[in-house]
């Protein structure tokens, strides 16, 4: 069966699943501490160690961890029963996505989950009407937690349904407006990505970034938190444009944003760095397009977001040396090696998400039961200050219901993705 390809997956989650858009009536407010204080670094959910990782040449990878080791978590027979819905699109346009994350849910079942404890998947179509009949069958059947959906609009149709039976929602969606309440939002949130890469870009002899997005709910998203963050890190917003992101023809935007006509030949850059917060084939025009205009790899810096955590992306001559952060590559690759042997063929990048969000319920509900005699399903126990440490690194949920998560620093370097800042181990830090 075919799957997605890793650049259509990212953007499908980043921007499909916030369909509806982003709700410029709720602004990002990096002040805001809505996080309690780390007392203690979280333990890795899966019990997996870095500590032995060895480095390997692998294509679009800097480094591999260590063989994946079954978690030691006690199967234990004679807890009660536990039941957990999982709502994910099993059927239409978005089926194959919703598979993955199927497949990745019923991996970390078989490590972590206790023989009572399942995982009731139901099938959302990807659209509001489907995903809140799920919710109500789901809830029937006895869930004590929803995992999921993916698409702002299922979330959105989901949550006062959940809420009415008091049962908590971990989404998928990167609609960072419907968190909050008995909704917890695990999708990943550009704001972060571009905190911890406008603190590194101002430590490493960069002064003026110019920002080319597309003028879309996304583009301005990311354009107005790096802005903010570049003020309060001493960096110039030196430009900032926006483009079409359905045109076929950027030419003539990218000879404009690069003062290409004005600029004399052989005179310095306008800017250190561009921030394009684009993926695809989109990254790929752009920074072929700079080049072409005079601002090659190499006297202008590319940074992205997320949408750049493609390893089919690494090898392209206009984006070497891109900076951008994400979940470390290495630490996910035990997880894509399993995948690969138990269902031959590769995991979406986000099929990541569905593992740890299954991984975490079913340590809640262990704990829980053997400390209390039930789930440790509450608001309380989700928002443990100290987080939780997944396959994609530690993360944690903010007062407000959205993740927050400690970040690696990437470059497209020759081919491979490298890591040059590892990623935080503990959120006893507030500050990378």
């Amino acid at each position: 069966m075919r799957i997605l390809t890793l650049s259509l997956v990212i953007t499908t989650l980043l921007m499909a699943c916030s369909q509806g858009g982003y709700q410029q009536s709720k602004q990002w407010e990096y002040n805001a501490n809505t996080s309690k204080t780390a007392q203690n670094p979280p333990r890795p959910i899966n019990e997996t160690t870095q500590a032995n990782a060895q480095a390997a040449q692998i294509p679009g990878l800097e480094t591999a961890p260590a063989p994946y080791n079954q978690s030691a978590m006690t199967k234990n027979n004679n807890l009660p029963p536990v039941k957990v819905a999982l709502l994910v699109p099993l059927s239409g346009k978005h089926a194959k996505l919703g598979q993955s994350m199927l497949n990745a849910a019923q991996l970390a079942l078989f490590d972590l989950g206790h023989n009572n404890f399942q995982i009731i998947p139901k099938d959302t179509r990807a659209n509001a009407n489907d995903a809140a009949t799920a919710a109500k069958e789901a809830i029937d059947d006895g869930a004590e937690l929803i995992i999921g959906p993916v698409f702002a609009e299922a979330v959105r149709a989901v949550k006062p349904i959940a809420a009415s039976s008091r049962i908590n929602v971990i989404a998928f969606s990167t609609d960072w407006s419907l968190a909050g309440g008995n909704t917890f939002i695990m999708g990943f949130l550009p704001f972060d990505q571009v905190e911890r890469l406008t603190r590194y870009v101002a430590s490493h002899n960069i002064t003026s970034v110019g920002i080319f997005a597309p003028n879309d709910n996304y583009g301005r998203a990311v354009t107005n938190a790096f802005t903010n963050q570049a003020a309060r890190n001493g960096l110039q917003t030196a430009a900032t444009s926006t483009f079409n992101p359905r045109s076929r023809n950027l030419s003539t935007d990218v000879r404009a944003f690069a003062k290409y006509d004005s600029r004399p030949e052989n005179t310095s850059a306008p800017f250190d760095a561009v921030l394009m917060p684009v993926g695809g084939q989109n990254a790929i025009t752009i920074a072929n397009l700079l080049t072409q205009y005079g601002l090659t790899p190499n006297t202008v810096k590319r940074l992205g977001t997320g949408l750049m955590d493609d390893t089919g992306l690494s090898g392209e001559p206009g984006l070497d040396g891109a900076w951008f952060a994400a979940p470390s590559p290495t630490l996910r690759r035990n997880f894509e090696d399993k995948y690969m042997k138990v269902y031959g063929q590769k995991a979406p990048r986000l099929t990541t998400l569905a593992y740890d969000a299954t991984a975490l319920s079913a340590i809640l509900a262990q704990r829980g039961q053997q400390s209390q005699g039930r789930p440790q399903f509450d608001k309380n126990y989700l928002l443990n200050p100290n987080g939780f440490f997944g396959i994609d690194g530690i993360f944690r949920f903010r007062s407000d219901g959205t993740a927050e998560r400690g970040l690696a620093v990437l470059e497209f370097n020759r081919g491979r993705i490298k890591v040059i800042d590892e990623a935080p181990k503990t959120f006893e830090t507030t500050r990378y």
